[in-house]
């Protein structure tokens, strides 16, 4: 007795099951697909689900049902089905009918699978999923990016380039990196120095290197220990310059676009420099290497042409280079209140102890401030200890990660040379050129300080 058409394709167990599998995918993924556009999921995990699990089991399901079919094909080989063959008449309505069901649904697959690709693509580039996908390892950082000046600039804008070459590099190194995180081998902290385009293809896009700058005042705020958390201040004049400027010198005389700085380091940080070669727009050249580095060849290590991100190296994911600095910024801004006593000195005290987590550091912070004032004589704002409270979490928050062995100073800021070695990495006076004259460590070639503060 002859079979329907669809018999071949539907018979074995396996196909159906795959037909089953890829329609409720199908579903699922338009329903939720349509609930993420308008705004309904915003869980930082549903677009893992969205773009990558359902389409996973769709695309499962479309495997199974071929799969079914050879299976069947070959049970009717070896004689244990009857072997019926469809008849595909155009002339009857029923196959056209079927024909356009089947073009209709083949056309939906297609569909489905784009917009499950372009979606994928699309969340795999959003910030959220850098930082919140791979939640431990990248936690740091997107903390730190969330509450950097670059915030409103996404992740792949600086570390992944244009083109397909580009394209190919970053995605292969994130197959690399996800397969780390999946087997929980990470390094912990995870390296600040990241492998990253020139700056021109990055910082370029909204800074201008050949841009004049001049002079700019900064006032330095730190506070004392004492009762009054007295504040100092030092008012600086920065000689940031550029090309346009006199001479042009300054600051960013480094950045000049036709000018060529190169430079070897000797360690993973790149706060080790033994050898430097500036090429001058007239194209004079001029060498200078540490003591027992020859002149005419640079030394062993890793040879790079400096750009913006050898001084701003911290500009998008800053982590506090010391407690101090992270307490004094906190009270400058208001938000840990100057008018509690000693608040300065114990809010120190706390944040850079050692805990064992997050959770272990809030309670302590808490109880540790609340514990101190409880202690003190005279009458104390218990509004500005709530104040204090949520400020030194914050300070914490964004700068200690204990599951990562992330700290205050635990990478180096080199945007100055009062944390870290930063501008002294060369200019400390030791890198001599062949005339006997070394890279200047003049104060004021940088800076002036102020007789008053603005």
């Amino acid at each position: 007795m002859a079979q329907p058409e669809r018999a071949v394709l539907v018979r074995h167990p396996l196909a159906m099951v795959g037909i089953a599998i890829t329609t409720a995918a199908a579903i699922v993924f338009i329903a939720l697909a349509v609930a993420m556009f308008v705004g309904l999921l915003e869980n930082p995990y549903a677009g893992l689900v969205v773009f990558v699990g359902i389409p996973a089991v769709f695309l499962v399901g479309l495997v199974l049902i071929p799969w079914g079919m050879v299976l069947q094909r070959r049970a009717i080989a070896r004689g244990e089905r009857e072997a019926e063959w469809p008849i595909v008449d155009f002339r009857q309505s029923r196959t056209r009918r079927v024909a356009l069901v089947i073009a209709a649904l083949t056309a939906i697959n297609v569909i489905i699978v784009l917009v499950a690709g372009y979606g994928t693509l699309h969340w795999m580039e959003s910030p959220q999923f850098c930082g919140q996908a791979c939640h431990e390892p990248m936690h740091p950082q997107y903390t730190a990016w969330q509450n950097a000046p670059h915030s409103n600039v996404t992740c792949v804008q600086c570390h992944i380039g244009e083109g397909g070459e580009a394209f190919v590099h970053y995605k292969t190194a994130g197959v690399r990196q996800l397969f780390h995180v999946v087997t929980n081998n990470y390094p912990r902290p995870i390296p600040g120095v990241a492998d990253m385009r020139p700056a021109l293809e990055t910082c370029g896009n909204c800074h201008w290197p050949g841009r004049s700058i001049g002079d700019r005042v900064r006032v330095l705020r730190s506070y004392g220990d004492d009762e009054a958390n007295t504040e100092s201040a030092t008012a600086l004049t920065l000689h940031l310059g550029g090309p346009g400027t006199p001479g042009g010198r300054g600051i960013h005389w480094h950045a000049n676009p036709s000018l060529r700085i190169e430079y070897v380091y000797t360690d993973a940080d790149r706060q080790e420099i033994p050898w430097v070669r500036a090429t001058r727009p007239d194209g004079s050249v001029e060498v200078w290497a540490a003591e027992g580095t020859p002149l005419d060849q640079a030394p062993a290590g890793t040879r790079r042409t400096m750009d913006c991100l050898d001084c701003h190296n911290v500009v998008a994911h800053r982590i506090a280079p010391s407690a101090e600095q992270a307490v004094d910024r906190a009270i400058a801004s208001g938000a840990l209140p100057q008018t509690l006593p000693y608040v300065r000195r114990e809010g120190v005290k706390l944040v850079q102890a050692q805990y064992e987590s997050s959770d272990a550091a809030r309670a302590a912070i808490d109880q540790g401030l609340r514990g101190f004032y409880k202690t003190q004589t005279g009458e104390i704002d218990s509004a500005a200890i709530e104040r204090a409270v949520s400020a030194l979490h914050a300070v914490y928050e964004r700068n200690v990660f204990p599951t990562m062995n992330v700290t205050f100073g635990v990478y180096p800021d080199n945007l100055g040379h009062t944390t870290s070695q930063g501008c002294f990495r060369c200019h400390d006076g030791s890198k001599v050129a062949k005339d006997g004259t070394s890279i200047t460590a003049d104060c004021d070639s940088c800076h002036k300080m102020l007789d008053a503060v603005p």
